[in-house]
């Protein structure tokens, strides 16, 4: 058996109760924290986003970043896109390039120009205790039903080999 190699990643796009369930549900992914994060520059301000702490072994960043782009809106402009920055937040100079990598070889086979971008990590808020797991203390309130179930179902769909049983 293989040991764990264990790395993280910030994912920003969406409401991060979607971004935190997505990511929960997938094997490989050992926490998910729930919160806002903040890089440098005009992207220096808290946005919704989480932080991935996986196996590399299990599921590759490559991976986590194509399950990204599928689960939130990464080709679509909005008026909200300060609180929801479309982001892969990397902790080092090698996960920069890889990501970097991974989104030009996406773009490639997508029609619509991918936003996200792969920016540095500089602080993290997590968010209040009351609302981290929110899909899974709340699988059938109305927010979940209407936006977290189908993101789910989406993602089941095409990756069901890398979720479990959630």
């Amino acid at each position: 058996m293989q040991d764990k190699e264990i790395h993280k990643i910030g994912l920003g796009g969406g409401c991060h109760w979607c971004t935190e369930a997505v990511f929960q549900s997938l094997r490989g992914v050992l926490t998910v924290e729930q919160g806002y994060i903040a890089s440098e520059g005009i992207n220096a301000s808290f946005s919704e986003a989480v932080i991935v702490h996986y196996d590399r072994n299990v599921i590759p960043l490559e991976v986590l970043i194509e399950i990204h782009l599928l689960t939130h809106k990464s080709t679509k402009m909005h008026s909200m896109r300060d609180t929801y920055r479309s982001a892969v937040y990397v902790y080092n100079d090698e996960d920069t390039a890889f990501a970097k990598a991974v989104l030009n070889t996406l773009q490639k086979s997508s029609e619509e120009r991918i936003i996200t971008a792969v920016m540095p990590f500089k602080d993290f808020d997590p968010s209040r205790e009351e609302i981290t797991n929110y899909y899974k203390k709340n699988p059938n309130k109305p927010f979940c039903e209407r936006y977290i179930s189908p993101k789910l179902g989406e993602l089941k769909n095409t990756f069901a080999h890398r979720m479990v049983d959630f």
